[in-house]
């Protein structure tokens, strides 16, 4: 397949193994999210006026690599961007939040873009443009050095060879493979079987299996499914236990579910247990749609204590 999956040429590209010196790794996008405010999502067809653009840092990947730095974490994002506007104020965001940017290369290919109309009531619709996020592949994961990594969290908005290639190289390593499933896509079996936990939201979880216990029966160690406003259920061989959200004005849910995959995977690099780190993730998640955007939205340690 060429495009989303294809290999691109790299401005820079990074070959010898890199001691990353980290406890978290994130394998995953980075996007400038474009935002426009409407009163209604357009029908087919149609035009709506929107407010003022907002060009705002965002990815999923680079979503939950600051997510979980803004949180004390130690964080290397894997990933690349483009030679461009969009790329250096990615850059800028990562560096500003703590996160490691030395896997993240720099492609040929333009920096990755999330277009996002925002209603009234904080719900979302996005539409994203991979462009270099589409270059990241199986050898950038060769280029890790596992030694420092305790856990790896992945997305699906880079291509699924490498995720799977990550997960793989990750749990030969030791390393706590972590997916949040989004978008969906087919898994292959082997990475389904590594990961613990698989993280869903409750719509995807209702397209993957009739109830929550049964998403065990896809393959994967655990699952971590996202309520929304009702925080999230932990699903292990043991039963299914939920854990609840504070109750919030909702302002915009944009990379809420970023923040709860940054928040939960930071707490297990941590040494919590799957529990209570997806409690504490759910109070970072609820915390993050008080405000507008993705990464300005994240909550310090001390705030979520507060």
């Amino acid at each position: 397949m060429t495009t989303w999956w294809g290999h691109d040429r790299r401005v820079a590209s990074v070959h010898l193994l890199i001691n990353l010196g980290c406890v978290l790794l994130v394998l995953g996008s980075a996007n400038a999210d474009l935002v426009v405010e409407v009163s209604r999502r357009p029908g087919a067809g149609e035009t709506v006026l929107g407010g003022d653009t907002a060009v705002i840092p965002g990815g999923k990947g680079a979503n939950t690599a600051v997510a979980a730095a803004r949180l004390g974490a130690s964080v290397s994002l894997l990933g690349a961007l483009g030679d461009d506007g969009y790329g250096s104020l990615l850059r800028s965001s990562l560096h500003d939040s703590g996160v490691d940017t030395t896997l993240v290369a720099t492609s040929s290919r333009p920096t990755g873009i999330a277009y996002i109309t925002v209603t009234p009531d904080g719900e979302n619709s996005i539409v994203v443009s991979p462009g270099a996020n589409s270059a990241v592949t199986p050898s950038d994961v060769d280029a890790v050095d596992w030694s420092q990594v305790r856990v790896l969290v992945c997305s699906l908005e880079v291509p699924l060879e490498t995720v799977a290639h990550g997960v793989r190289a990750a749990a030969e390593a030791g390393v706590r493979p972590v997916l949040n499933l989004s978008p969906v896509a087919q898994l292959p079996e082997e990475t389904l079987a590594a990961l613990d936990p698989l993280i869903v939201n409750e719509h995807e979880a209702a397209q993957l299996a009739p109830s929550f216990d049964k998403l065990l029966d896809l393959g994967p160690k655990s699952v971590v499914v996202t309520l929304g406003a009702r925080g999230a259920a932990v699903v292990t061989p043991s039963g299914v236990t939920e854990v609840p959200a504070p109750s919030v004005e909702v302002v915009d849910t944009t990379g809420a579910g970023d923040a709860f995959a940054g928040a939960l995977s930071a707490r297990l690099a941590a040494g919590d247990d799957l529990t209570a780190a997806a409690a504490y993730a759910a109070k970072v998640a609820a915390l993050s749609v008080t405000k507008a955007g993705a990464q300005p939205s994240y909550p310090s340690a001390s705030e979520v204590a507060g």
